[in-house]
């Protein structure tokens, strides 16, 4: 059975470990405090002991989808699947202002300049999806290099892998069709993939007026996907920033009555102070983050409690460290994360080596299908198998993209 709020995150807090520096989650954290736990070094490369120079970094694409290729002057290479829906967009920002801060730089200072590509040429003023989904491409790559030439998952690199068995929750991407076709394909998911834990979509999505996509629809699924399902399914929702604080409210009260396990993003996801009033009045955890792109506002999430999981999106957010420092703030203050997982690339196994290195996971994972791009791994099959994604082991991201689909890749330039 799924837990309230507060048993919920007492439950996360009791699993979880306390660390040198880092308050007990139990105990009240100040931002000084998360301050410093988000300025503690993450990248551990201590086991490369000579620099490793960047020689190149490409944007490629292949059809639809974006590579980052990045190799050092001894020919190593490292690659990354980058978030495609959105690179078809904003790929000049990778070409111009991104890729060129990183050659003829020492690889393992990945943490640092990660930081210096922020201030390079006024590039915080792009602060947003723009350009944290081009520096997540291209500190992906980096990672893949640096775990090759360790012989180390990028887990290792980031605090060491925790566990390789990740269960997944199975996210609808549908709104808007009834609740009975809905119910057909939430049944026709599960079975693909054998998850314990479903999400579906709720609300009308940044509505004003908070009408939902079809009339009732909600209020009639979220009891329905219950009496489908029956008790031992874990159930999650998305409103994706439906509602105003009081209809919220009333949604999520629905949800307790039929024993939800989390609540996300029920407001507008820059309405900070309205979640929060939701989260306070609501026993069900509320989840959020996907959005955000600043450090310092999942900072004051996480003090003021406007949410109860911390949801960084490994793409939308630029990448694995920065979201890491999410995680381990969060965790400090007795507080679950999950990743969310971006739509397009390898998100779902993204996630998962994420998932495998965080110390405050959720019991479940975001999964929404494997993507079309030919990779391959010894270690995994890539799939989830009777609702777990295994996470590989081999150096890097322990993948091998299909060499033809990379040959038949084109480099990409702007004019």
């Amino acid at each position: 059975m799924n837990l309230d709020r507060r048993s919920f995150l007492g439950a996360v807090a009791l699993a979880g470990t306390t660390r040198p520096g880092f308050a007990a989650p139990d105990q009240p954290v100040t931002v000084e405090h998360l301050d410093r736990i988000a300025q503690a070094p993450v990248l551990q490369v201590d086991d490369l002991a000579s620099p490793v120079q960047i020689d190149s970094m490409e944007l490629l694409r292949n059809g639809r989808d974006f590579l980052v290729r990045v190799r050092d002057k001894d020919g190593a290479e490292g690659m990354s699947v980058a978030n495609s829906m959105h690179l078809i967009h904003t790929h000049p920002i990778f070409v111009n202002r991104v890729a060129p801060v990183f050659v003829g730089k020492d690889a393992r200072r990945l943490e640092d300049l990660l930081w210096e590509l922020y201030r390079h040429a006024d590039n915080y003023k792009y602060q947003g999806l723009a350009l944290w989904v081009c520096v997540a491409a291209a500190e992906f790559a980096v990672l893949d290099l640096l775990g090759k030439l360790a012989g180390k998952p990028i887990g290792d690199l980031l605090g060491g892998v925790r566990r390789r068995d990740i269960a997944v929750y199975r996210a609808s991407g549908t709104r808007g069709n009834t609740p009975e076709e809905e119910i057909e394909d939430l049944k026709r998911l599960v079975a693909e993939s054998g998850a314990k834990a479903l999400k579906f979509r709720l609300g009308g999505r940044m509505r004003r007026d908070d009408a939902d996509s079809l009339p009732g629809r909600s209020e009639t699924l979220i009891p329905l996907v219950r009496e489908t399902f029956g008790p031992e399914m874990t159930l999650y929702a998305d409103a994706n920033s439906s509602y105003g604080a009081e209809k919220a409210i009333e949604v999520g009260r629905l949800m307790e009555e039929y024993d939800y396990g989390f609540y996300e993003e029920p407001c507008r996801f820059d309405h900070l102070e309205e979640t929060k009033a939701v989260a306070d009045a609501l026993r069900i955890p509320v989840a959020g983050g996907e959005q955000e792109s600043s450090e310092y506002r999942f900072r004051w999430m996480i003090a003021n409690r406007a949410v109860d999981i911390v949801q960084p999106d490994l793409h939308y957010y630029g990448g694995f460290i920065r979201s890491m420092r999410v995680a381990r703030m969060a965790d400090a203050a007795g507080m679950p994360c999950t990743p969310h997982m971006s739509g397009s690339g390898l998100g779902y196994l993204d996630a998962a080596h994420f998932v495998s290195c965080i110390p405050n996971p959720v019991p479940y994972t975001e999964f929404k299908g494997n993507a079309d791009i030919p990779v391959s791994s010894e270690t995994s099959s890539l799939k989830a198998e009777g609702g777990v994604v295994r996470v590989p082991s081999g150096p890097g991201f322990g993948i091998t993209i299909d060499p033809a689909f990379v040959r038949e890749a084109e480099v990409v330039t702007t004019s």
